[in-house]
């Protein structure tokens, strides 16, 4: 895909989807979604074993679109009279979930800022590494809204209660030095280094054994289980990694003292 609203790359193994609308900082309307569940649908099928997510121009995602031309009036009408269902309802909910559930680690290249959804967004990566002059911010406020795709649940848990509140509240803007600190991100690195750096994680990640899916499951569904449904599951996962080819490669690299040679099998 090298037209629309998202961009999508593959470089070998791995997936680059770019968000491409910079003229509204890529804030989601109704073209850049119905482009980004194209490309998903493109991802999924293809050889790609990890997905590295960006935006083109000077910013992540800004958000929604509150004044995107291409969402036809009727819709609005609809809504206001309570007829249909909520964008979050028909694409924003289902698009987060199926981005938790890929079966491959999701990396986050965060230029600029990322706010409201595109915040949300940045959240959902298993990775998260952020220009030095990127920022994060909880924007909802300031329009009257409330969080949504998912920051208020993954937010309070990667930085603390409070802290969440404090973003989310006050609606100011978190500067990427801050939230490497507070543990919300995995690294900043200088702007001009951001897709180098990110890319060679990427590349990592794609280039690592078929479990590395399994461990991305592992972590998200270890937010909502007990302790003994997460050993459970833990069970579960390590039976299916046990019946992979690259645990046998990874056994066998082992005792030859070599690098391992994995397949994504």
């Amino acid at each position: 895909m090298r037209n629309g609203r998202i961009l999508l790359e593959l470089r070998g193994n791995v997936a680059i989807m770019t968000l491409n609308d910079p003229a509204v900082l890529n804030a989601f309307g109704v073209k850049l979604r119905e482009d980004m569940t194209e490309a998903l649908d493109a991802v999924e099928a293809s050889a790609a074993r990890c997905l590295l997510v960006t935006g083109a121009g000077r910013a992540f995602c800004s958000g929604a679109n509150l004044t995107d031309p291409d969402r036809p009036p009727r819709d609005r009408e609809a809504e206001a009279r309570g007829e249909a269902q909520s964008d979050l309802e028909a694409w924003y909910n289902p698009t987060f979930q199926r981005l938790r559930a890929l079966d491959m680690p999701v990396i986050a290249a965060v230029n600029g800022i990322a706010a409201g959804a595109g915040m949300s967004l940045a959240l959902s990566a298993d990775l998260k590494i952020a220009a030095r002059s990127a920022s994060f911010l909880q924007a909802f406020a300031r329009i009257g809204l409330v969080p949504d795709c998912g920051s208020s649940y993954v937010l309070p848990r990667l930085i603390g209660l409070s802290r969440a509140m404090e973003l989310s509240l006050l609606a100011e803007r978190l500067n990427a030095e801050t939230a490497l600190q507070w543990g919300m991100i995995n690294r900043v690195v200088d702007d001009s280094a951001l897709l180098t750096e990110a890319l060679a994680l990427a590349q990592r990640l794609a280039d690592g054994p078929r479990s590395l899916a399994l461990i991305r499951r592992l972590y998200w569904e270890s937010l909502e289980n007990s302790y003994a449904g997460q050993l459970a599951l833990e069970a579960k996962l390590q039976i299916a990694a046990g019946l992979t080819e690259d645990f046998a490669e990874g056994v066998a690299a082992f005792r030859e003292k070599r690098t391992a040679r994995f397949s994504g099998r």
